[in-house]
């Protein structure tokens, strides 16, 4: 077997975790620590207590897969006996296994199914500075374990590019040990000026200037499998000239395929892959990388209240990693297409993922997992407060939580591979009967639109309007699609790619509620399919109730008191009611609902409808109103005037309505008023030493509770005259004096004669 640089260091990672309960492995790429380390602490795990497990975390499918293969293969085992891999949709393991490589999310949900891990010895989490949030979860929730229950339970962190300080921290100052790579100089260039050409034909050119710069294989980092496959259909013929092999890489692909592009080939091959062949997986016969500098990252998208892949500049670190690949057999070259002064404005590291996702999927784990007081949870990184606190206010709104405890459907939630929302939706579609489409439903709204958007002026619903509900006549296009490959349809063009992995995904989804079906108590009325399925939107979607504001007009307001406004494509024309699945901020003062689906009041949960007398200023009436109102949470769904309740203290209402809604005070105050402020004013400044009252310079808003005291309109304040109010500050002595020396017929008078 190959000696790798990790050989060196081994007998030091296992003296080290044999004497304490973690230890931190940082090794720069194609050291080997993903295939050598694991089997190495077998043996300390045979002659341990627990003779568990070793669990290999990877925050990737496919690098999970392939580091399976590669330990099987040096071990000469076959996969799934004494190696095995457990990732989404797919396992091969056996009670033989005894080292398991699995994603984190996987582990999590073991996590949650035994919290003892009574079966596991050793937790190895690779490529740790990835930082996924599901690896800082997991590392918490491991060490809380191994304090409170497992002292035995042994802890390795391994990375390439990791800060091991804090990390050995958090582990009780564990011991770290450092191994060399073994990679060769790579030559790096740069554009020299920013080339306008789409991102693909930027790689294009780039792995044609590569194949006459170098010998080997070469990879190119996209995005995305759009990128990919783009970028593939425009190097077909110069590959079929130069005899090249295309081999595109992504996680969904066949595990087959996958396989191809790792083993060995006698064509030189070009290799088309997204961020998966930055860590973990190493192609042999790499000479040449050419790298977009662009990835797809875990972000909060706020049009779908999802995480979502956004499109973004790498940072150095990954820049790195990926020009790293290039030397792993030899000198070679790495390609990147951007200037060498962009590179400078680029981000040392990539952020945590914890810091820049909605945690609500989080929360719910924690939830689950008994913890009540998130704030003094042993976080490995502390996430923000206001994330923490939105996460908890959309399970409250979701009907995962009551009063901060999980109820059972959250319970639920908690054991599906979804984020909350649509695990949400898949169980209310599931409960009114309609699984299968809930779940296409979930798996459409967890991927990106299928549908290629087309010029507003195209569009014409017409009677092939199916729904009224954007989501469902997606949802339609996509069962016409299946059965009949029809790609074309009156909202535009449907990405085949997309159909595809939605479809499959949907299947997935339906096998995983089978599951839990039983646990899941059906509706015993009949409900229609699309009734069910907006409903279970609703469900999904509830903090994104809206009301139209009128009827027929495309503007509502939404739950929380956000302006909306209906795109012009949106089947939902005349409900009152609606949720904004996809919203975009646009800069202006109400928000685009791209997506809605409409809904009845009545479906709204009844636990969140409360009924209230609510006495206001009622500026269309400019009076004091009681109005019976029923609202969900803070959104109105109706309201009645009612009689005023009694002793309220109406005048009070009418001030602080007036005060509200800035209405200027002295234009009511009546001419009575006015002259006898008048009358004051130049008696006070002819004879200051009579001393008289001194009032304020606009005594209507001083005395504006007195004014309106036991009145309720603004026509009853008209006719009130501000005049005793005033003269309440004199007494009976300075009235008469006022009388004498500024009657009311000198002041007419004066007026007259200065006119």
């Amino acid at each position: 077997m190959e000696r790798l640089p990790i050989s060196d260091v081994i007998p030091e990672i296992v003296t080290a975790l044999s004497e304490h309960s973690a230890v931190i492995v940082v090794a720069e790429p194609g050291a080997g620590k993903t295939t050598r380390v694991p089997p190495a602490l077998l043996e300390l795990v045979a002659n341990s207590s627990s003779n568990g497990q070793i669990i290999l975390l990877q925050p990737r499918r496919i690098a999970a897969r392939a580091a399976a293969f590669r330990i099987s293969e040096e071990m000469a085992t076959k996969v799934g006996d004494e190696v095995g891999f457990q990732v989404r949709h797919e396992s091969r393991a056996s009670s033989k296994t005894k080292i398991l490589v699995c994603t984190e999310g996987i582990f999590l949900r073991k996590l949650q199914d035994d919290p003892t891990l009574s079966n596991i010895s050793i937790i190895i989490f690779d490529e740790f500075h990835e930082r996924n949030l599901d690896s800082d979860l997991a590392l918490a929730l491991v060490r809380q374990v191994q304090s409170e229950l497992r002292p035995d339970l042994k802890i390795v962190v391994m990375s390439a590019t990791l800060e091991a300080e804090p990390v050995s921290k958090f582990l009780s100052d564990c011991p770290v040990v450092k191994s060399a790579g073994r990679n060769f100089p790579v030559e790096i260039k740069y554009l020299t000026h920013q080339d306008k050409n789409s991102l693909e034909q930027k790689v294009v050119d780039g792995i044609k200037n590569c194949t006459k710069s170098s010998s080997g294989h070469i990879l190119a980092f996209l995005p995305g499998v759009r990128e990919i496959k783009k970028t593939q259909e425009l190097l077909e013929s110069f590959a079929s000239e130069q005899d090249l092999v295309i081999m595109p890489l992504y996680g969904e692909m066949p595990l087959e395929e996958q396989n191809k592009v790792l083993h060995e080939s006698q064509k030189r091959k070009v290799v088309l892959a997204t961020n998966v062949a930055e860590t973990s997986l190493t192609i042999n016969g790499i000479t040449a990388v050419v790298d977009s500098g662009m990835a797809r990252v875990n972000r909060l998208d706020s049009r779908l209240g999802l995480n979502s892949l956004q499109l973004e500049r790498i940072s150095k670190a990954s820049a790195e990693q990926r020009a790293g690949r290039a030397g792993r057999t030899q000198n070679g070259m790495c390609f990147r297409l951007w200037t060498e002064r962009e590179h400078q404005s680029m981000a040392l590291f990539n952020s945590p993922e914890i810091e820049r996702v909605e945690l609500s999927s989080c929360v719910l784990q924690l939830l689950n997992w008994g913890e009540r007081d998130l704030q003094s949870f042993n976080w490995f990184s502390k996430p923000p407060q206001n994330s923490l606190m939105r996460s908890l206010d959309l399970l409250e709104r979701i009907d995962a939580t009551s009063g901060g405890a999980l109820t059972k459907e959250g319970r639920l939630m908690a054991t599906l591979p979804l984020q909350p929302r649509l695990a949400r939706l898949l169980i209310e579609g599931t409960r009114l009967g309609y699984a299968r489409t809930a779940a296409l439903c979930a798996a459409l709204l967890a991927a990106r639109d299928p549908i290629k958007r087309q010029d507003k002026d195209l569009f014409n619903r017409g009677p092939l309007q199916k729904s009224n509900s954007d989501v469902l006549d997606r949802v339609y296009l996509l069962e016409q699609y299946q059965k009949t490959g029809l790609k074309d349809s009156y909202l535009g063009q449907l990405s085949i790619g997309l159909c595809k992995q939605i479809l499959f995904d949907a299947e997935q989804l339906s096998r995983l509620i089978k599951v839990v079906e039983k646990d899941i108590q059906p509706v015993l009325e009949n409900v229609s399919e699309d009734e069910a399925l907006m409903r279970a939107l609703m469900t999904a979607y509830s903090d994104r109730v809206c009301r139209r504001r009128e009827p027929a007009k495309n503007t509502a307001v939404m739950l929380g008191g956000r302006g909306v406004k209906l795109a012009e494509e949106s089947a939902v024309t005349e409900a009152d009611f609606f949720v904004a699945v996809e919203l975009v901020e646009t800069g202006k003062s109400d928000a685009l609902v791209r997506q809605a689906s409409a809904i009845e009041p009545s479906w709204l949960a009844q636990n969140h409808v409360i009924n209230t007398t609510d006495v206001t200023f009622d500026s269309a009436r400019s009076k004091v109103v009681a109005f019976r109102r029923k609202k969900f949470f803070d959104l109105l769904l109706e309201e009645s005037i009612i009689a005023m309740p009694k002793d309220l203290d109406v005048g009070a209402v009418l001030a602080n309505g007036l005060l509200d809604n800035k209405i200027d005070l002295s234009t009511l105050v009546d001419d009575t008023s006015k002259q006898l402020l008048a009358r004051i004013d130049c008696l006070s400044k002819a004879i200051p030493e009579l001393n008289l009252p001194l009032l304020p310079t606009q005594p209507w808003l001083e005395f504006l509770d007195e004014w309106c005291s036991g009145i309720a309109s603004l026509d009853e304040l008209k006719a009130r005259s501000l005049s005793s109010i005033i003269l309440g500050r004199f007494t009976y002595e300075q009235m008469q004096i006022l009388d004498k020396e500024a009657p009311e017929k000198c002041l007419f008078q004066a007026v007259a004669k200065s006119n």
